[in-house]
This record gives structure tokens, C-alpha cells and sequence, in this order.
């Protein structure tokens, strides 16, 4: 009796160290799901979009949705997502977008022509994550945009409506639009010095998660201003740590462990007190 109240016992605890994992895992993948892994590279020729060095860099599919404005046809965007890639030298941060788009709209000089574009957004206070919609009052966001039509801008904002442009931007951009019809895509890389070079600058040497977010505007389908498909806020795991994958397949390796323990035990319980019937 005292043999099966054991086995019981251990049975019970083991159940309950695979609900603990299997609970624990989900939570795990609920923040790497929006991480963009940044590769460290010591080459740092990868300003142009076609850089054969961008084939070794991991990227991640952002998806996007249209942005809450009260602009007309706030709603009606067309870019559903957009391809992320992050590297890191000792001195610079690149970012590469890439997003599916069948026209190139290069314009804005009619009143119903507007040009391609996209945005990359990240707190000037690190530590802290600002409201989505271009940040607010006590917390502004670093823009860097390109236009189709106006080239590189690197704006600070603090709430819809609050942009203002640097007079001398720090951002580096360079376009390509290849492909056609619907294989047709936009690929523009962003490069800028980590170290931030004045003040209401994203200082990119942080230790920690870096939040990000991106924008994407396709002028053929009337898209401007507030019109525009944007992300949630995703990061940049810039602290390192346990999180991600590896992390979460841990998780899951005690998970399966525990299981087979529990099928094993519960097996041999019941091989017992059917040989002392």
C-alpha cells in the first residue's frame, strides 16, 4: 500500500511539471514572436539593397495593418507585410525592408499623385516604450523615412501631427524597385551610426531590447500621411539573454521529458496494484 501511495504521489507531482511546461512555453514564444534578429558582422558593405552580404542575414515577415487615423480612407492600404533584416557592425546599424509592390510611384507633383514610402521608428528614451502612433509627449520617437519622391528624412515626432525634420539627417537610405507585376518589390536599406550623434537621436548602443516599428505607404493606391500600413511595436534583442528559441526549446525538451516520466510511472503503478489484486 505504502509502495502505491508513492507511486501516486511521484505520479502527481510529474503531472503537474508538465502542465507548469506546458504553460510556461507558450509564454516563452510570446515575446520572440515579435523579435527581428540582428546579425553582428564585421563587414559592414551592406548599404546597397542587393548586397551579396544580405543573404547570410536573418529576416523576419512583420505583418501590417492599416493605422488608426481619422484621415479618409484611413483604412484602405494594401501592403500586408513587410521582410525585416538587421545587422550590426561595431559602428553602424543597417536595417533592410523589403515589401511586394507592383508599381514604383516615384511622384507626388499632381494633386491625386502620391510616391512610395516607408518608415522606421524607434523611442529616444530607450528604457521606455512609447505610444504606437508615432509617440507622445513625454516620450518622442526617431523617424527614419523615404520617400520615392523626397528621399531620406530623419524626423522626430511626439503624437500624430508632431513632426518635425532634422535640417541635417543622420540616416543613410538607399532604394531599388525590381521585378514585375505582382513579383515586383521595394528594397530599401537604412544605415546610421550607433552612437547617436545629438540629442532626440535613438542612441542605438543601448544593452537592452531595442523596440521598433515599421510603415509602409503605396502611393498608387492613394496612400499618404495617415493613410498607411503600419506594425505593432516588434524589438531588437540587443540585451542577449535566455529568451527565444532556445530558450523556449528548453522549455519544451523538459515538457516531453516529464510526459514520457509520467506515462512510464503511471504504467508501472498500475502494473503493481494489479499484481497485488
Amino acid at each position: 500500500m505504502a509502495d502505491h501511495r508513492r507511486t501516486l504521489a511521484l505520479t502527481a507531482v510529474l503531472s503537474a511539471l508538465v502542465l507548469v511546461s506546458a504553460v510556461a512555453a507558450p509564454m516563452a514564444s510570446a515575446r520572440p514572436a515579435h523579435e527581428i534578429p540582428v546579425r553582428d558582422v564585421s563587414d559592414a558593405n551592406l548599404a546597397g539593397p542587393t548586397a551579396d552580404g544580405w543573404a547570410e542575414v536573418p529576416a523576419s515577415d512583420v505583418p501590417l495593418a492599416s493605422a488608426p487615423s481619422s484621415v479618409p480612407n484611413a483604412d484602405d492600404t494594401s501592403i500586408e507585410t513587410v521582410d525585416v533584416q538587421a545587422a550590426r557592425t561595431d559602428q553602424r546599424l543597417y536595417v533592410r525592408l523589403q515589401w511586394q509592390d507592383a508599381t514604383r510611384d516615384m511622384n507626388a507633383n499632381a494633386t491625386r499623385q502620391f510616391a512610395d514610402a516607408v518608415a522606421v521608428q524607434f523611442p529616444i528614451n530607450t528604457s521606455s516604450r512609447p505610444p504606437i502612433a508615432m509617440g507622445g509627449p513625454d516620450n518622442r520617437v526617431n523617424v527614419w523615412y523615404w520617400s520615392g519622391s523626397t528621399g531620406t528624412q530623419e524626423l522626430l515626432a511626439g503624437g500624430a501631427g508632431s513632426t518635425t525634420p532634422f535640417q541635417n539627417p543622420s540616416v543613410q537610405a538607399n532604394a531599388t524597385h525590381s521585378g514585375t507585376g505582382g513579383n515586383a518589390t521595394w528594397t530599401v536599406v537604412y544605415s546610421r551610426q550607433l552612437e547617436s550623434p545629438s540629442e532626440n537621436r535613438t542612441d542605438l548602443r543601448t544593452d537592452g531590447d531595442l523596440d521598433v516599428a515599421f510603415a509602409v505607404w503605396n502611393g498608387s493606391n492613394g496612400e499618404r500621411s495617415g493613410q498607411k500600413a503600419v506594425s505593432e511595436w516588434h524589438y531588437y534583442p540587443f540585451s542577449g539573454g535566455p529568451e527565444g528559441p532556445p530558450y523556449e526549446t528548453l522549455l519544451w525538451t523538459v515538457a516531453g521529458i516529464a510526459i514520457v516520466a509520467v506515462v512510464g510511472v503511471t504504467s508501472f503503478g498500475i502494473y503493481r496494484t494489479r499484481g497485488a489484486e
